[in-house]
């Protein structure tokens, strides 16, 4: 996932230089041997106010939250990670569609996430990325199976760039459990 990351340049709107812009990658994956199962629909991550954004978290005390200057994601942070989940998703081949509510598929399961943590922490040099799952059946609204998925990665909040790589490193390691642990339940 770490090659994939994306600096964006965007024009500054006065007052200043415009923050970096950063994106997050999806995992790539290989064509699958064998019949397609199930069809799934990623809802957007409910995440806690200080994630709900596009700024980058940094925690500097395990009681506080700060967030890097000069640095942003590309999009708020919620709709980013469900857009690179779906992506992942698809590139593995595992399922024979999977979507957002929105693509009105006829998804035989639902995921639903909470990002808890998506943070530098810099007590630590950590990067951590903590998300819940949920898997949920569609015609019974029954959770199938829920897990806590968390990976750290060394991180820094020296610059932009430094972040952005180690928190992407840190979700691409968060994605590959996810999509194994659905794998095995779909």
């Amino acid at each position: 996932a770490i090659g994939g990351l994306a600096l964006l340049a965007l024009a500054g709107c006065g007052g200043g230089p415009a923050p970096q812009t950063f994106d997050l990658a999806a995992l790539q994956g290989a064509a699958r041997a064998g019949a397609l199962r199930g069809q799934l629909v990623v809802t957007e991550p409910v995440a806690t106010q200080a994630l709900d954004s596009d700024r980058i978290v940094v925690r500097p005390t395990p009681e506080s939250v700060a967030y890097l200057t000069g640095a942003q994601w590309s999009d708020r942070l919620p709709r980013l990670v469900q857009t690179r989940l779906v992506q992942s998703l698809e590139n593995a081949h595992l399922l024979k569609s999977v979507g957002r509510p929105v693509d009105r598929i006829a998804a035989d399961y639902t995921l639903d996430a909470e990002l808890r943590r998506f943070e530098i922490d810099t007590t630590r040099d950590a990067a951590v990325v903590e998300i819940t799952v949920k898997l949920i059946a569609s015609t019974s609204g029954r959770i199938v199976a829920a897990d806590v998925f968390v990976a750290e990665t060394a991180g820094s909040a020296s610059s932009g760039a430094a972040a952005a790589q180690s928190l992407d490193a840190a979700l691409g390691e968060a994605m590959g459990k996810i999509v194994r642990w659905i794998g095995a339940r779909i």
